[in-house]
Order: structure tokens, then C-alpha cells, then sequence
């Protein structure tokens, strides 16, 4: 099965959400080839101590956002790493829903550059971000091993 069957799949909660998923409670809620929407209920329990949404949160749900659209362009052969990822906040979050909308930009032969917009609940941007990724090659069914 492609990347992009796996996405779909855990949109419509036939497997798992990652553990990363899991522990932040995002959700995978809209998927196609090359774009992916993810969405996070910002409380207080993802706060920092100034009292608004620790700013790596916007950052892991951007990321997110974008490695899984990176990922739906990928053959079952290939995995990929992030290598360079900027992030602009734009608004404090204190409480809302976000919508985190990651698309791929330009994909080459080795390396992808994508970009995230992130909502609140009012559809106003509150962060920015772009990110590097390069395609590892490889089996994806075996991942890759730790040295």
C-alpha cells in the first residue's frame, strides 16, 4: 500500500494515527496527493507559561502538515526526512480549532519544498511555515535502521 492509501486511511480511522498524533491530539481530516489538512483543538492543557499555545505546537502540526504531503507523493520505496523547516507566528492562540493546511510546492528528483498555512477557528492565519524534505530511498516496509 502507497503512502497516500495510508493517509487516507487514517483519516477515515482505519489505522492509527502516529504516537506524535496521539499524545498532541491532531487529526488527519482531509487528504489528496501532494496537499493535507490537519486539525487540533488548542486548549490550555498545550499551553506555555505566558498563557497562550506553546509555539511547538504550531510548529508540529505544520510539520506534520507538510511531511504528510510531502509523503502522498512518495513510491512505496521511498521515506523522506525534514531538513530545514521555518516557522512565523503570527497571532497568540489561546483557545480555538486549527486547521493546518500543508501542500507541496516544487518536488524534484531528491529534494521537496512545501509550505503550511495555519487557521484558527475564525479562518484567520495565525502561522506561516516552510519546510525542506529529501526522499530517502529504500524500503518503507522495513523503515530505516538506527546507527
Amino acid at each position: 500500500m502507497n503512502h497516500l492509501e495510508n493517509l487516507k486511511k487514517m483519516m477515515t480511522g482505519e489505522i492509527p494515527e502516529p504516537p506524535v498524533a496521539q499524545v498532541l491530539g491532531f487529526k488527519v481530516v482531509d487528504v489528496e496527493e501532494g496537499r493535507v489538512v490537519i486539525e487540533i483543538e488548542a486548549s490550555e492543557r498545550l499551553h506555555n507559561p505566558m498563557g497562550t499555545l506553546h509555539g511547538g505546537i504550531l510548529c508540529d502540526i505544520a510539520d506534520a502538515a507538510m511531511g504528510y504531503a510531502f509523503a502522498s507523493t512518495l513510491a512505496e520505496d521511498e521515506l523522506f526526512t525534514t531538513m530545514e523547516i521555518k516557522l512565523n507566528f503570527l497571532k497568540p492562540i489561546y483557545e480555538s480549532k486549527l486547521r493546518a493546511e500543508g501542500k507541496l510546492i516544487k518536488k524534484g528528483a531528491t529534494v521537496g519544498l512545501l509550505e503550511c498555512h495555519v487557521y484558527d477557528e475564525n479562518g484567520s492565519l495565525v502561522a506561516h511555515s516552510t519546510s525542506t524534505c529529501m526522499i530517502l530511498k529504500g524500503n518503507s516496509k522495513q523503515k530505516r535502521v538506527k546507527k
